[in-house]
């Protein structure tokens, strides 16, 4: 904050009241800028027992708001927002259990008094019972609305004691069904596959899907989808919605299970039933019991929960002798692991020109611009996802022959667009797509000719395909620090890192991007990390588990240097 700006407002920012001193600095300055982040956090151990607080503490929130409305009279627009936000906040400190009754009868009457004093002309209260609560409190009425508090506590009581009675019988009525069918034979012609915590048909276990309805009719696929996402889904699909009584039948008598992440802890592994774990990554970021030093990353995990739905693996597919390693480490348990490749990579050795051409059509890529895919990761540290890129600077910089392709991190996708209405010209004229949603991520890739990306794991798929892949690192070190890491991406990219959005600019817009000492890194990254992709992963997969055969007789795994990407979009527009 300048030294000026808090002389010219001395008297009012001068004061013990911290709260109110931050309040009126924010109303007073001119700009405000903030940082995604905390810059400085009070750590201090409160004590064991903490002291109620004074009458006057309480009061001290109207007599806060009666200074802060005072400084806001000649604005009418952020005078309406913060008389809003003082008449919730007053309604919920009074709500709150504790207070005693003296109290808060004189808390009332202080809020009452600044609420009819400060209340904007022409206010509209809201309809429904929050403005049955605000008018009370502009009258004054503190009987009325202890009488309404009580009403609405004796309602909520029985409401609360339904929803408990209906929840308890539908579990008892679950657990039963279940257990009815655990005592069914084994269906040897049923699996069961689920993707992303039931998100859709996606990932490993879709590509294994679609090889096992090739190599193996007989065995009859159904999805676990949630209801919102069973209206997405591919025409003809077998699906089931979790919770359902189907739900629970299929997991209970499907002798194959086939996920990405987890199934429930209450699904149980019966004898001559086989759990196979796909996984969704080459993992760069600490996994399973690796996290146990980083309580920022595991965010509470029940570590003995996660060892008991290990247990149940029957198989892991890897990638790579890294990956065999690290879930090795990070899962320990006596599956066996799958050294067969990623499934979902396959497709970057199968497709074509045509496959090429027409995911640049669907996203409106005109032939001869070039197409650079952004899929940042997201942060344990951060709460939602904010772009760590001025992408409207970027998309400036790059020029009008570059398209931006943004894809969000799917942990986000509850909330709004990313990239927000200050990009909507851009979009409109084709120079930035917000690809957030877009299914699948493969054809992202097969459009794109570059990927920039900070530490997700889609760098280690895309390396597949054998183009520029360029690292933005602007928070390595709080990344590294807070979430683990199994190796030092500084050390070991797989092309140019930028640091800073001036440098990752420098190197879109000069050769660097793609030059020899790029694709030397390149090409380094991908022997060790592409090891056993190669374009018959779901085959080996599916040969090994559904058909049982020894994985002697499989399809080998073709060396680096003898596979065949799929064609860059230049050479699949010439072709």
């Amino acid at each position: 904050m300048r030294a000026g700006f808090w002389r010219a407002r001395e008297r009012l920012l001068t004061t013990e009241d911290e709260p109110f001193a931050a309040y009126a600095a924010l109303l007073l300055a001119d700009r405000v800028a903030c940082l995604p982040h905390p810059a400085y956090e009070d750590r201090r151990l409160r004590p064991e027992s903490l002291p109620p607080p004074t009458p006057v503490e309480r009061y001290a929130l109207v007599d806060r708001y009666e200074a802060l409305l005072g400084l806001t009279a000649d604005r009418p627009a952020v005078h309406g927002v913060l008389y809003d936000l003082m008449i919730r906040d007053c309604l919920h400190t009074f709500a709150r259990a504790g207070m005693p009754e003296d109290v808060a009868r004189e808390f009332f009457h202080r809020a009452s008094v600044t609420a009819r004093r400060h209340r904007p002309e022409g206010l509209r209260r809201p309809a429904g019972l929050e403005g049955v609560r605000r008018s009370l409190l502009e009258e004054g009425a503190y009987g009325k609305y202890r009488a309404l508090q009580t009403a609405n506590h004796a309602r909520r009581e029985v409401r609360s004691a339904a929803r408990t009675g209906r929840r308890r019988a539908g579990t008892r009525l679950r657990a039963l069904q279940y257990r009815a069918a655990l005592a069914r034979p084994v269906d040897p012609h049923l699996a069961v596959f689920s993707a992303y915590w039931n998100r859709g048909v996606a990932c490993n276990p879709a590509a294994i899907a679609a090889k096992l309805a090739e190599l193996a009719p007989s065995v009859h696929p159904v999805w676990v989808v949630t209801a919102a996402g069973a209206a997405l889904l591919p025409p003809g699909t077998d699906h089931v919605v979790p919770g359902t009584r189907r739900y629970w039948e299929v997991l209970a008598r499907a002798k194959y299970l086939v996920n990405n992440v987890n199934f429930p802890d209450a699904v149980v592994k019966r004898p001559g039933t086989v759990h196979l774990q796909t996984h969704h990554g080459t993992p760069l970021k600490r996994m399973g019991v690796d996290q146990l030093p980083y309580p920022a990353a595991a965010h509470g995990l029940d570590f003995q929960a996660l060892l008991e739905r290990v247990d149940k693996w029957d198989f892991s597919v890897s990638a790579n002798s890294h990956s065999t390693r690290m879930w090795q480490r990070a899962y320990p348990s006596r599956h066996i692991s799958l050294d067969h490749g990623y499934p979902r990579n396959d497709v970057y050795y199968t497709a074509g020109p045509a496959e090429v051409r027409a995911a640049r059509e669907r996203l409106g890529i005109a032939p001869g611009r070039r197409a650079v895919l952004y899929a940042p990761t997201h942060r344990d540290y951060e709460a939602g996802w904010t772009p760590r890129l001025d992408l409207a600077g970027l998309a400036d910089r790059l020029g009008e022959e570059t398209v931006l392709l943004v894809r969000a991190h799917y942990f986000y996708d509850g909330t709004a667009s990313p990239l927000g209405g200050l990009l909507g010209s851009l979009r409109r004229t084709g120079r930035l797509v917000d690809v957030s949603s877009y299914e699948p991520v493969e054809e992202l890739c097969l459009a794109a000719d570059a990927l920039v990306t900070d530490y997700s794991s889609i760098m280690f798929d895309y390396a597949n395909l054998d183009r520029p892949i360029v690292v933005h690192a602007d928070d390595w070190e709080t990344y590294r620090t807070t979430r683990g890491v199994y190796f030092d991406l500084m050390a070991e990219a797989p092309g140019p890192v930028a640091r800073t959005q001036a440098e990752l600019t420098e190197i879109l817009t000069s050769d660097a991007w793609h030059d020899e000492r790029a694709t030397k890194a390149r090409a380094a990254f991908r022997r060790r990390f592409c090891e056993y992709d190669d374009g018959h992963a779901a085959e080996r997969v599916v040969r090994r588990v559904f058909l049982g055969e020894d994985e002697r007789t499989l399809p080998p795994v073709l060396p680096v240097e003898d596979r065949t990407p799929a064609p860059s979009p230049e050479e699949a527009s010439a072709s």
